[in-house]
């Protein structure tokens, strides 16, 4: 009778121990699955960064390349603006 009774208790942990196997197995696969997927994630969002910052970079030269042809324009009208002043005296 208590020959039985641990044969069963023998049996019963046995079975949890393979369960407890196929889960932690389980886990393990899904933790690679989770790190893969992390780790895609960090490479598109990586990519996703650099053209960003590529876009930034062009825009940056593009304004400042603006900024100079605005620069050039004042230079040209306060010239004519004076041009002017000097043509209105030279008629008085």
């Amino acid at each position: 009778m208590q020959m039985e009774k641990l044969k069963q208790e023998i049996f019963i942990l046995q079975g949890e121990l393979e369960r407890s196997k196929v889960e932690n197995e389980n886990l393990r696969a899904g933790q690679m699955t989770d790190l893969g997927a992390v780790k895609h994630i960090i490479d598109f969002s990586l990519q996703s960064l650099h053209k960003i910052i590529t876009g930034t970079n062009w825009s940056i030269k593009q304004l400042a390349s603006g900024v100079e042809s605005l620069h050039i324009v004042a230079e040209v009208l306060k010239s004519t603006g004076k041009i002017s002043e000097v043509e209105a005296e030279k008629e008085l």
